[in-house]
């Protein structure tokens, strides 16, 4: 028996420290999760603090609402011509250099406090 014992013990030794290593392996991700996620609600509540006195995402609500305020106004009025020009704008503005609208999209984000602008880049990419 002492034979059969000796043989067993280093194999159960082995499958022992494996289980555990995968155990610490786990935690590990765990920890580095739950630190990536109080970094961004960190990084959240400060850009919410830093934004209590600024009017920048104001600013940029008005300028993303004003097309569709001018062709709501165009319809109510029936004047076509309001249409037309919102659609000249938004034609003119296709054909900006990509830098320049990368540098814009980066504004406005910033502004609302948007982390995910890599991602939106990402997608993007993939078109």
């Amino acid at each position: 028996m002492s034979i059969l014992t000796s043989l067993i013990q280093p194999v159960a030794n082995i499958a022992g420290s494996i289980i555990k290593n995968r155990g610490e392996l786990a935690q590990a991700k765990h920890s580095q999760k739950m630190k990536v996620l109080e970094s961004t609600s960190d990084w959240e509540s400060k850009m919410a603090d830093a934004t209590t006195n600024s009017y920048k995402d104001e600013f940029w609500c008005l300028i993303l609402a004003s097309p569709l305020i001018a062709i709501f106004y165009g319809v109510f009025v029936d004047n076509p011509e309001i249409i037309e020009r919102v659609r000249h704008g938004f034609d003119v503005l296709n054909e900006l250099d990509e830098w320049y609208t990368y540098l814009l999209f980066l504004a406005i984000s910033a502004s609302f406090g948007l982390r995910s602008a890599d991602k939106i880049f990402a997608l993007r990419r993939k078109k």
